[in-house]
């Protein structure tokens, strides 16, 4: 069996450890025994463990007992793991751990504790967008990726926040189990099943809806994912939001932090990315669809806002990239 440890502490955030146990627990439905997972639950201390919003977790064991060879080592964030004090005794135990893991992997800030532990020098990490500038600033030797969902240096991954542990163990499982048990899964647990690593944390083409009391950047924000493949020049934006072009454009700046078209690009990259990642519609289409008009602006719009082109785009995340897309698709 592929053996999974979850470090937890007082305190710890809860979805970090249950969401990738859940992952983990949901792949052992469609995998034979001798390949499923044994989780184990780890604590930095005996008996019932706190989580910071009252869930009770009692550990399979402790990290003063826990010495076992493992295929994965997961480290869980916490909304106090940024103020406490490097812990010598943890670190000493990640260290030790580090050469009895195949891979190890961090959730939001637990990134901080592999950190601590000398376990992220020189490599490639991330974590929860609030606390990438902490990461950055006490660990200079870490390379810090502020805007990506997990990121991966050679056996160590890093998450960002919360939720993206979800995304992070489904990619583990497809590393271990293939394309079809990670997507049974994703399926099972009705949650993205092609939220790879190099997505953004964030994106406006996933801005939530508004309601009645919604805000003049909310309200033309809308308005923007409604009409993506229309004109939407500030002079039509000012009319949306019922001003002058001249203040609209200062207040729309001020509160999004970013110009009104801006906005509108980065929201047709994030739905050409969509598009890309989950449908086998030529490039052409999804320019057409999105509002860039052809391929060439959609492939100059994601050079500028992600540095690469969107075929590159297609052939590091899509689900038709490859040699999987069917024969009929022709990208131009």
């Amino acid at each position: 069996m592929r053996t999974v440890a979850i470090l937890v502490f007082p305190n710890v955030q809860s979805l970090d450890v249950t969401g990738p146990m859940d992952v983990f627990a949901e792949a052992n439905r469609f995998l034979e025994p001798a390949d499923q997972y044994q989780i184990r639950v780890i604590g930095t201390e005996a008996g019932l463990i706190s989580c910071a919003n009252g869930l009770l977790i009692q550990p399979h064991d402790t990290c003063a007992s826990f010495s076992e060879s493992v295929d994965l080592l997961m480290v869980a964030g916490g909304p106090t793991v940024t103020q406490q004090p490097r812990n010598e005794i943890l670190c000493d135990w990640l260290r030790a751990m580090d050469r009895r893991c195949a891979k190890i992997a961090s959730v939001c800030n637990g990134a901080f504790l592999l950190a601590y532990a000398g376990l992220l020098e020189g490599l490639h990490a991330t974590t929860h967008w609030n606390d990438v500038p902490k990461l950055a600033a006490r660990f200079p030797n870490v390379r810090v990726e502020a805007d990506r969902i997990f990121a991966r240096s050679g056996r160590i991954y890093t998450s960002a926040g919360v939720t993206a542990g979800i995304d992070l163990a489904l990619h583990l499982v497809y590393e271990d189990c293939g394309p079809e048990v990670s997507l049974n899964v994703a399926k099972r647990l009705v949650v993205f099943s092609q939220r790879n690593g190099g997505q953004s944390q964030f994106s406006p083409y996933l801005a939530p809806y508004t309601d009645e009391e919604a805000s003049l950047v909310q309200t033309v924000q809308q308005y923007v994912l409604g009409h993506l493949h229309e004109e939407l020049n500030v002079e039509r934006l000012a009319n949306v939001a019922g001003m002058s072009v001249r203040n609209f454009s200062r207040v729309f700046a001020r509160d999004a932090r970013m110009t009104p078209s801006e906005f509108v690009e980065r929201a047709r990259v994030d739905a050409g990315r969509a598009l890309l990642e989950t449908s086998a519609h030529p490039l052409k289409t999804i320019a057409h669809r999105c509002g860039f008009g052809t391929s060439s602006r959609m492939r100059a719009a994601f050079v500028k806002n992600l540095g690469v082109t969107a075929q590159q785009y297609r052939d590091n995340f899509g689900a038709y990239s490859g040699s999987h897309m069917p024969s009929s698709v022709c990208n131009d």
